[in-house]
């Protein structure tokens, strides 16, 4: 069983200004997929609380996977990459890359996000956009990676017989 995390980032969610769509969203559709949401929470886009939300599911709760939603784009307030850089170990780029190029080929804007993945010890991390239609696309090019992926983190065998 994969032990999930799910954290929106947003200023205005998480003072109670827009309801979170897109966190919900994207537990939901993990569940279909069998995976357990152990957690899930909205925090600002303050690079400090992001950093202590990633490090605390990764390092306190050793969830298998932590999906953040939001903070990846332009504006002056987008800080999700950089805090997750701050926090991984490993970085996953192929994953980010994938999400951009699978997404850029629905519409062209998928390029404007700058969502990374890494691993923080076994937990691996990745950035969604905040928009819901790109969290919906998103998990379906992620949904069947993450069983393997999440066994490679684990360093189980991974052998092919």
């Amino acid at each position: 069983m994969i032990r999930a995390g799910v954290v929106t980032i947003s200023d205005k969610g998480y003072a109670g200004e827009r309801e979170d769509v897109s966190g919900p969203l994207l537990a939901d559709l993990l569940r279909q997929a069998g995976i357990e949401v152990v957690h899930q929470t909205i925090v600002p886009d303050d690079p400090e609380h992001i950093r202590r939300t990633l490090i605390h599911l990764a390092d306190d709760l050793k969830l298998d996977l932590v999906l953040t939603t939001g903070g990846t784009g332009f504006t002056p307030r987008d800080h999700t990459p950089e805090a997750t850089l701050a926090v991984i170990e490993r970085e996953a780029p192929g994953l980010a890359e994938l999400l951009r190029w699978e997404g850029y080929k629905r519409t062209p804007m998928a390029v404007l996000s700058r969502g990374v993945a890494g691993l923080r010890g076994r937990t691996l991390i990745v950035n969604l956009p905040g928009n819901p239609r790109a969290v919906q696309e998103g998990m379906e090019v992620l949904i069947p990676l993450l069983p393997h992926a999440v066994q490679m983190a684990r360093g189980e065998d991974t052998e092919h017989r």
